[in-house]
Protein backbone atom coordinates (compact mmCIF):
# COMPACT_ATOMS: atom_id res chain seq x y z
CA UNK A 1 0.00 0.00 0.00
CA UNK A 2 1.62 3.60 -0.84
CA UNK A 3 1.67 5.90 2.04
CA UNK A 4 2.37 9.24 2.38
CA UNK A 5 6.47 9.78 2.52
CA UNK A 6 7.53 9.86 6.07
CA UNK A 7 9.01 13.23 7.22
CA UNK A 8 11.83 13.74 9.14
CA UNK A 9 11.52 11.35 12.17
CA UNK A 10 14.34 12.37 14.18
CA UNK A 11 13.04 15.72 14.79
CA UNK A 12 9.45 15.42 14.84
CA UNK A 13 7.38 19.31 14.52
CA UNK A 14 5.68 20.39 17.11
CA UNK A 15 2.08 22.24 15.48
CA UNK A 16 1.56 24.35 18.54
CA UNK A 17 4.26 25.88 18.80
CA UNK A 18 7.37 25.06 16.19
CA UNK A 19 6.73 27.69 14.15
CA UNK A 20 7.14 25.18 11.18
CA UNK A 21 5.70 25.79 7.94
CA UNK A 22 2.14 24.86 8.04
CA UNK A 23 2.77 22.31 4.71
CA UNK A 24 5.59 20.45 6.86
CA UNK A 25 3.15 19.71 9.66
CA UNK A 26 0.35 18.78 7.43
CA UNK A 27 2.86 16.42 6.17
CA UNK A 28 3.68 15.12 9.59
CA UNK A 29 -0.03 14.37 11.04
CA UNK A 30 -0.89 13.33 7.59
CA UNK A 31 1.61 10.66 8.06
CA UNK A 32 0.54 9.81 11.24
CA UNK A 33 -2.71 9.06 10.31
CA UNK A 34 -1.40 6.34 7.70
CA UNK A 35 -0.41 4.31 10.64
CA UNK A 36 -3.58 3.43 11.60
CA UNK A 37 -4.36 1.14 8.28
CA UNK A 38 -0.65 0.86 6.72
CA UNK A 39 1.65 -1.78 8.33
CA UNK A 40 4.77 -0.45 6.48
CA UNK A 41 4.32 3.04 7.99
CA UNK A 42 3.67 1.51 11.07
CA UNK A 43 6.70 -0.49 11.09
CA UNK A 44 8.35 2.46 9.39
CA UNK A 45 7.60 4.55 12.72
CA UNK A 46 8.54 1.88 15.06
CA UNK A 47 11.87 1.30 13.27
CA UNK A 48 12.75 4.82 13.22
CA UNK A 49 11.68 5.32 17.08
CA UNK A 50 13.70 2.59 17.59
CA UNK A 51 16.92 4.02 16.32
CA UNK A 52 16.59 7.22 18.72
CA UNK A 53 18.72 7.78 21.51
CA UNK A 54 16.43 9.00 24.76
CA UNK A 55 16.20 12.43 24.07
CA UNK A 56 15.21 12.31 20.54
CA UNK A 57 12.47 9.60 21.52
CA UNK A 58 11.27 12.00 24.85
CA UNK A 59 10.95 14.80 21.83
CA UNK A 60 8.99 12.06 19.49
CA UNK A 61 6.22 11.52 22.31
CA UNK A 62 6.16 15.56 22.91
CA UNK A 63 4.98 16.19 19.54
CA UNK A 64 2.47 13.06 19.84
CA UNK A 65 0.81 14.74 22.68
CA UNK A 66 0.58 18.26 20.66
CA UNK A 67 -0.69 16.37 17.50
CA UNK A 68 -1.93 12.76 17.92
CA UNK A 69 -5.37 14.19 17.88
CA UNK A 70 -5.15 16.05 14.06
CA UNK A 71 -4.24 12.52 12.51
CA UNK A 72 -7.90 11.54 13.40
CA UNK A 73 -7.53 8.19 13.89
CA UNK A 74 -7.36 6.30 17.51
CA UNK A 75 -4.59 6.99 19.68
CA UNK A 76 -3.22 3.71 20.11
CA UNK A 77 -2.69 3.64 16.20
CA UNK A 78 -0.02 6.15 16.95
CA UNK A 79 1.16 4.97 19.90
CA UNK A 80 1.70 1.17 19.65
CA UNK A 81 4.39 0.91 16.84
CA UNK A 82 6.23 3.27 19.35
CA UNK A 83 5.36 0.91 22.74
CA UNK A 84 5.85 -2.59 20.52
CA UNK A 85 9.81 -1.11 20.45
CA UNK A 86 10.15 0.72 23.83
CA UNK A 87 11.60 -1.30 26.80
CA UNK A 88 11.89 2.11 29.40
CA UNK A 89 9.63 1.79 32.13
CA UNK A 90 8.85 5.32 32.31
CA UNK A 91 8.34 5.86 28.51
CA UNK A 92 6.41 2.92 28.30
CA UNK A 93 4.05 4.09 31.19
CA UNK A 94 4.19 7.39 29.37
CA UNK A 95 2.67 5.71 25.84
CA UNK A 96 -0.11 3.28 27.70
CA UNK A 97 -1.29 6.67 29.46
CA UNK A 98 -1.13 8.68 26.42
CA UNK A 99 -3.27 6.05 24.98
CA UNK A 100 -6.22 5.96 27.33
CA UNK A 101 -9.04 4.47 27.90
CA UNK A 102 -9.23 1.05 24.95
CA UNK A 103 -10.73 2.83 21.87
CA UNK A 104 -13.65 -0.18 20.65
CA UNK A 105 -12.37 0.78 16.86
CA UNK A 106 -9.37 -0.45 18.05
CA UNK A 107 -9.50 -3.31 19.29
CA UNK A 108 -7.41 -5.96 18.12
CA UNK A 109 -9.06 -8.24 15.80
CA UNK A 110 -7.33 -11.44 17.08
CA UNK A 111 -6.09 -13.53 19.81
CA UNK A 112 -2.78 -13.72 21.07
CA UNK A 113 -1.09 -17.33 19.68
CA UNK A 114 1.80 -19.55 19.67
CA UNK A 115 3.56 -21.66 17.38
CA UNK A 116 6.56 -24.39 18.44
CA UNK A 117 8.81 -26.99 16.58
CA UNK A 118 11.64 -28.56 16.99
CA UNK A 119 14.54 -28.33 14.45
CA UNK A 120 16.67 -31.81 13.32
CA UNK A 121 19.67 -30.70 15.97
CA UNK A 122 16.87 -30.39 18.64
CA UNK A 123 17.43 -26.47 19.29
CA UNK A 124 13.56 -25.93 19.99
CA UNK A 125 11.76 -22.71 18.22
CA UNK A 126 8.75 -20.81 19.06
CA UNK A 127 6.73 -18.06 17.98
CA UNK A 128 4.19 -15.73 20.03
CA UNK A 129 1.86 -13.51 18.08
CA UNK A 130 0.51 -10.80 20.56
CA UNK A 131 -2.15 -8.57 18.70
CA UNK A 132 -1.17 -4.46 18.86
CA UNK A 133 -4.57 -2.97 17.60
CA UNK A 134 -6.89 -3.34 14.22
CA UNK A 135 -5.20 -5.98 11.80
CA UNK A 136 -1.60 -5.53 13.15
CA UNK A 137 -0.02 -7.87 15.50
CA UNK A 138 3.70 -8.07 17.06
CA UNK A 139 5.63 -11.27 16.42
CA UNK A 140 8.45 -13.01 18.94
CA UNK A 141 10.60 -15.65 17.92
CA UNK A 142 13.41 -17.59 18.90
CA UNK A 143 15.37 -20.36 19.26
CA UNK A 144 16.31 -22.28 22.51
CA UNK A 145 17.14 -24.50 24.96
CA UNK A 146 15.21 -24.60 28.20
CA UNK A 147 18.09 -25.87 30.32
CA UNK A 148 20.33 -23.61 28.50
CA UNK A 149 18.76 -20.11 26.83
CA UNK A 150 18.46 -18.46 23.68
CA UNK A 151 20.64 -19.23 20.52
CA UNK A 152 18.56 -16.28 18.48
CA UNK A 153 16.23 -14.20 18.99
CA UNK A 154 14.09 -12.29 16.70
CA UNK A 155 10.95 -9.17 17.09
CA UNK A 156 9.19 -8.19 14.49
CA UNK A 157 6.83 -5.13 16.26
CA UNK A 158 4.88 -4.36 13.56
CA UNK A 159 3.13 -7.06 11.01
CA UNK A 160 -0.29 -7.18 9.55
CA UNK A 161 -1.94 -10.55 10.54
CA UNK A 162 -1.99 -11.95 7.48
CA UNK A 163 1.60 -12.24 6.89
CA UNK A 164 2.31 -13.52 10.25
CA UNK A 165 3.52 -17.28 10.94
CA UNK A 166 0.78 -19.78 10.22
CA UNK A 167 0.72 -23.81 11.37
CA UNK A 168 2.89 -25.33 8.56
CA UNK A 169 5.25 -22.97 8.26
CA UNK A 170 9.09 -23.75 8.64
CA UNK A 171 10.66 -20.97 10.92
CA UNK A 172 14.35 -21.63 11.78
CA UNK A 173 14.26 -24.56 10.08
CA UNK A 174 11.44 -26.13 12.04
CA UNK A 175 8.16 -26.74 10.84
CA UNK A 176 5.93 -24.91 13.40
CA UNK A 177 2.65 -26.45 14.86
CA UNK A 178 0.01 -24.34 17.10
CA UNK A 179 0.50 -24.85 21.05
CA UNK A 180 -1.25 -23.30 23.81
CA UNK A 181 -0.01 -20.12 24.52
CA UNK A 182 0.95 -20.55 28.46
CA UNK A 183 2.39 -23.47 29.04
CA UNK A 184 4.95 -22.29 26.14
CA UNK A 185 5.57 -18.95 27.82
CA UNK A 186 6.51 -21.12 31.31
CA UNK A 187 9.18 -22.81 29.03
CA UNK A 188 10.46 -19.66 27.79
CA UNK A 189 10.40 -17.99 31.32
CA UNK A 190 12.82 -21.23 32.59
CA UNK A 191 15.04 -20.25 28.90
CA UNK A 192 15.31 -16.80 30.03
CA UNK A 193 16.52 -17.77 33.93
CA UNK A 194 19.03 -20.13 32.09
CA UNK A 195 20.24 -17.80 30.02
CA UNK A 196 20.57 -15.16 32.87
CA UNK A 197 22.20 -17.94 35.07
CA UNK A 198 25.09 -18.43 32.34
CA UNK A 199 26.04 -14.75 32.56
CA UNK A 200 24.91 -13.59 29.63
CA UNK A 201 22.92 -10.21 28.86
CA UNK A 202 18.80 -11.01 28.00
CA UNK A 203 18.19 -9.61 24.30
CA UNK A 204 16.29 -6.72 23.56
CA UNK A 205 13.40 -7.99 22.33
CA UNK A 206 12.66 -10.30 25.43
CA UNK A 207 12.34 -7.29 27.45
CA UNK A 208 9.65 -5.93 25.14
CA UNK A 209 7.72 -8.40 26.13
CA UNK A 210 8.81 -8.27 29.66
CA UNK A 211 5.07 -8.31 30.49
CA UNK A 212 5.17 -12.31 29.65
CA UNK A 213 8.57 -13.25 30.56
CA UNK A 214 8.68 -11.10 34.02
CA UNK A 215 7.36 -12.97 36.49
CA UNK A 216 9.26 -15.90 35.75
CA UNK A 217 12.30 -14.24 35.47
CA UNK A 218 13.39 -13.77 38.61
CA UNK A 219 11.72 -9.62 38.22
CA UNK A 220 14.92 -8.95 36.56
CA UNK A 221 13.30 -7.63 33.23
CA UNK A 222 11.71 -4.50 33.29
CA UNK A 223 7.89 -5.22 34.89
CA UNK A 224 4.75 -5.37 32.83
CA UNK A 225 3.38 -1.72 31.75
CA UNK A 226 0.59 -2.94 30.35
Amino acid sequence: MKHPSSPDLTTPPRSASSGLDARVVDAWVTWLGALATDAEAALAAAMAYKELDATARNLWLSALEHDAERANVPRIAVYAPLLAVESDPERRARITEAIGPADVAATPRVAASALCGVTGAGLRVASIVTPLYLDFVQVLACGYRPAGGFEWVKHDPIVDRRNAPRPGDTLGEAVMESTPLKPLVDQLAHAVLAHQRSGRVIPEALKVFADLFGPGAGGTLPPPAL
